[in-house]
Parts: C-alpha cells; structure tokens; sequence
C-alpha cells in the first residue's frame, strides 16, 4: 500500500474519534491513574521488603502498608475494567457512526447500484469490516497518549533516585517503538489484502448458496465447490500471513523489553555488590531504591509493549478503511432529496419532460422519454426485454438520478421527499419480497399501525387469506425473504395485501403475475383490479393479453419511448403490432 495512502487512511481514522471524544479521555484518564496507582504500589511494596529485610521491623507494624497495599491492587483493577468499558463504548460509538454512514451511502446510491454487486461483498464491508476497526479504537488510540504518560512518570519518579537506572530507561525506551514500527510496515499491506479474499468469498459463497438448487439440476456442486476451496485457501493464505506479521512483532517486542530489563537489573546487582559505583548521587544504593526501580522496570516497558501489540489493531483498521472510504469516496450521480411535501398525495399525476435516465456512474440507461399519467389513469408499460422499463420505474421511485424533468403532482421529484413520495406508491413486483418476520409483519411492512381488522379485510381482498387459515399459525407464521415455504403465487398475494394496506393514490404494479400458475394470476389480477379502482396506476407486463384493460400503453424499446396511445389506436402498427403478431404465433404454436 502507498505511504500516502497509509497517511490519508490513518488521518481519517483519527477524524472519526472525534465523535467519541469523551469515552477515549475517560479511557486514557483510567489508564494513567492506574499508571500513577502502579508507582505507589511499587514503593509500598519495595518499602516493605526494605523493612523487613534490612530494618528487622516486626511485621504487625507494617498492617497498615498491607492494608494500602490491597487497597492500590482492587483500584488499579476497578480502572482496568473501567478502562475497558470506556475503550469499548468508544469503539462502538464509532462504528455506529461509521456502519450509519456506509447504509446512508447505499441508501442514496439505490438498489440499482446495489445490485452490481454481490451481496456477501455489502455483508462483508458493513459488517466484518466495520468490526475490524474496534481495536483501533478502544486501544490503539488510547495507548498512543499512554505509551507516552507512564515511561515519562515513571522516568520523573526514577530520575531523583538513581539516575543511571533513568539513563538506561531513556536509552532503551526509543527500541521498542522503532522496531514495532519496523515489523509493522508489512501487516496494513496484509490485512488489505486479506480483506479483498475475505469479499470475494463472502461474495462468492452467498451467491452460490443462494443459487444451490440451480446449481444441483445442472451438476455444478462439486466444480462450485472446488472454487470455494480455491477461495478458502487464498484467505486462509492471507490470514497466516496477518497472524504470522502479529507474532513476529510481539516477539521482537518481548526480546527487546526482556533485554531492557536484565539490563537494569544486572546494573543493581553489580552495584550491590559494590563493582558500581554510580547513579546514586554519592548515597549507598539501598534496597528500596534497587527494589522499587526493578519493579517499575517492566511496567516501563508495558505500555509500549501494549501498544506495539495493538498496532496490528491500527493495521487491520486501515486495511478495512481501504474500501470503506473507497466506496465513501465513489464519484456517483446519485438521486438528490428534497424537503418539499407532496401536495394533494390521495391524488397522484406524472408529468415526464425529455427525461434521460442515468446510471450512478453517469451513463445514460434510457431517454429521452416525454410522457405524463393523468390522475386516476391506468397506464401499460410494455417494451422488449432491455427496453429501459425497469430503468424508468427505478428513476419514478427515486432510486437512479437523471437529466431533464419527472415532476410529481407538479413538484420535481428531486426537490420532494423521497419518504414522503414512496409512502404514497403501492408497489407489487414481479419477484415478491418477503422480510423475516411473521405474515402479519409482511402484511402491515407498510402501514406497521394498521388494526387487525385492517389486515384481514386486505387479506380477503388479496385472497390470501383461504391459504393463511390452513397453516398452523396463521398469520403468526415465520416467513423469510426465501418465502418460508409459501408457494411464489401465495407470497404473491401477500404482497398484494401489503400493497392494499399501505393504499397508496399511485400504484406501480412490475410484472405482477409473472412465474404464477393460471389460478394464482386469476386470483392476483381479480384482487388487482379491484385495488386500482379510482387510483393511478402503471403496470409493466409482458402478458399482452392482458392491455385491453387498460386505458393508455406506453411502448419503449432500446431506451426511446416508441408509441403511446390507446390499444385500439396503436394495436395495428409499429412495435406493438409485431409484439402482438409474435404472441399469436407462440398462441398457435403451443
């Protein structure tokens, strides 16, 4: 990875603990005064040994260092724990705040940049990459300030006592962090890259799960497995190579603070025995000073030990703000939302004017497209596949910016808010979604107040309910985004009773009786053509048959609007004439 990327990475991480500002002082104020605890824990402790050992003090004189001596050792545990609680609610703060403005992004860049991506890659940068980031900061920031606080008061202890056991202190303290920094130039590049094999087979995996019955009717199981394993391998490969960077550096941390220590410590020793003769000031080294230096030794070293071990935190954070500030940072035209209330919303009319839709990226979809759906209109959209409908439904929802005019009610529809526009939209696709949850959370996704009187009128409406009575819970039963073992045409007609209860004025039916059986379409279309009654509505269909119904028809094909008329003025030529031919053909060929 770049260094300047490293520095832009880091510099953004850092810009993020603001927002927790409060829980990372409480952290590194516990951390210090458990710091300062330690240097009175030390004195006692070396001062009892001092005179026990060397003034011959009955110990039952000593009670009341015992005493203090407890008292400093349940302090510094109680600062411990509230060290860690602060560490992490800092941390969770932040990653609020960071997973907040990741989902925000999707939300305005919409299902259809979404969808170009698999979703085991959103899985992975929302949730284990987000996650990733806790370390950093509920413990590499706040050793940062510590690494700093304690050596420098216990040097400013140490020094008045002996000052060669300071000098050896000051020596050796810049080892530690030079070669913490020196293992540590690889572990961002490895966990970057461990973070790419993590979305691949996160991708890879959801993807093929969810396909698992495709898969098995045409024999692919083992060949997808076997790239699985490809794929397992290569992130395993690049986990050791994280885990074996993280070892490396705590050992050459470790050796280093051991050394550091057995230096002090042979320097007490010889001075003891009176082969030194320096440090002391021209006073005897006494037993105190030898004792409470040698056990501030390590804890000298500790913090800087400590933090060596979390910067591979600080690694792993900035290998996963790669993407995230990446995908943050994406040049996309993205759908603007205004704050301008829908006027008149039991009454909707769409007036589009040289419209061009446009892709996140900026490309154009289709357009220009100039047509208006008057109050209470029903409108067919038809067109062959690739025409642009789905694009043009995407732009009327809000959820693909364009160029030119959509205006809603006369509002533009990027100056109304887009909460307010889709609370007025009944929606039923051709692909019905159900969320976890029961069938009367399906029902009511739309309209979550609704009474239970209001949910069984719309299920009869739907003719959802001859079906909801049979199962064993009724409406309490679990259904997932895979239906829950509902039939296609069943999760269809709770859709249509979702779409009833939410009662929308403009009604936007994509392909509502495709992959149904002839019953299930009857049943929907019979419960549609009720719900549309005195509503505008526009239905994409491919089921020709089914245009007569319908008071205008919009004909698109490669992105342009073709025809737009009446069925009977525009049934006998141009596109929709040879649709027409070409249907009659596979009607008498079947």
């Amino acid at each position: 990875m770049d260094k300047q990327l490293q520095r832009d990475l880091t510099k953004w991480l850092k810009s993020q603990s603001k927002l927790a500002k409060r829980w990372m002082m409480f952290s590194i104020g516990l951390g210090f005064t458990s710091g300062l605890l330690l240097i009175g824990q030390a004195a006692l402790l070396a001062n009892i040994l001092h005179q026990l050992i060397i003034e011959h003090t009955d110990k039952y004189q000593l009670v009341n260092q015992f005493v203090g001596l407890i008292v400093i050792i349940g302090l510094r545990a109680l600062c411990s724990w509230g060290r860690e609680v602060c560490g992490y609610r800092c941390g969770e703060q932040i990653r609020l705040h960071i997973r907040q403005l990741i989902l925000n992004r999707l939300q305005n860049l919409g299902p259809a940049y979404i969808k170009g991506k698999p979703a085991g890659v959103w899985a992975s940068l929302v949730l284990e990459q987000v996650e990733e980031m806790q370390d950093f900061f509920a413990r590499y920031l706040p050793q940062m300030s510590l690494a700093v606080l304690i050596p420098v008061v216990i040097l400013v202890v140490v020094f008045p006592l002996n000052w060669a056991a300071g000098l050896i202190f000051l020596i050796t303290a810049p080892l530690v962090p030079f070669f913490m920094a020196l293992v540590g130039l690889g572990a961002a590049d490895a966990n970057r890259r461990n973070f790419k094999a993590l979305q691949r087979l996160s991708g890879h995996f959801y993807d093929r799960l969810q396909g698992l019955s495709t898969l098995r009717l045409f024999n692919r199981v083992d060949a997808e497995a076997e790239n699985l394993d490809a794929a397992s391998h290569v992130l395993r490969k690049r986990t050791m190579e994280v885990l074996r960077l993280a070892f490396l550096s705590s050992a050459v941390l470790e050796f280093f603070s051991a050394i550091s220590v057995a230096i002090v410590a042979v320097y007490f020793g010889f001075a003891f025995i009176g082969e030194l003769n320096f440090g002391n000031y021209g006073v005897p080294v006494s037993l105190f000073t030898g004792l409470f230096v040698l056990v501030l030794a390590p804890e000298f070293y500790q913090p800087l030990r400590d933090l060596g071990t979390f910067y591979h935190a600080k690694a792993q954070a900035i290998g996963a703000a790669e993407s995230i500030v990446e995908f943050l940072n994406i040049e996309a035209d993205e759908m603007s939302n205004g704050d301008t209330p829908l006027p008149t919303p039991n009454a909707i009319h769409i007036s589009v004017t040289d419209l061009e839709v446009l892709s996140p990226e900026g490309q154009v979809l289709a357009g220009p497209l100039s047509f208006s759906i008057n109050t209470n209109e029903h409108v067919a959209l038809v067109g062959p596949s690739g025409a642009g409908k789905t694009s043009l439904l995407n732009a009327l929802l809000g959820f693909l910016p364009y160029r030119g005019s959509i205006k809603i009610n006369d509002i533009e529809l990027n100056q109304l808010k887009h909460d307010q526009w889709r609370q007025a939209i009944s929606w039923v696709g051709q692909n019905p979604l159900l969320v976890h949850g029961t069938v009367r959370d399906n029902i009511t996704l739309g309209n979550p107040s609704a009474s239970n009187n209001d949910v069984d009128q719309v299920a009869r409406q739907a003719y959802a309910d001859e079906f909801i009575q049979r199962l064993e819970k009724g409406y309490e039963h679990h259904v997932g985004d895979r239906s829950g073992g509902l039939s296609v045409g069943q999760a269809q007609r709770i859709a249509v009773a979702r779409a009833m209860l939410q009662n929308g004025a403009f009604w936007l039916l994509d392909e509502p009786t495709a992959s149904l059986d002839a019953n299930s379409e009857r049943l929907v279309l019979e419960s549609l053509a009720l719900a549309v009654t005195n509503r505008t509505t526009l239905m994409v269909s491919h089921r020709l048959d089914q245009l007569h119904a319908m008071q205008r028809i919009l004909v698109m094909d490669n992105g342009k609007l073709v025809q737009n008329g009446s069925f009977e003025t525009i049934s006998h030529q141009g596109l929709l004439a040879e649709m027409l031919t070409h249907t009659d053909k596979r009607d008498l060929d079947a």
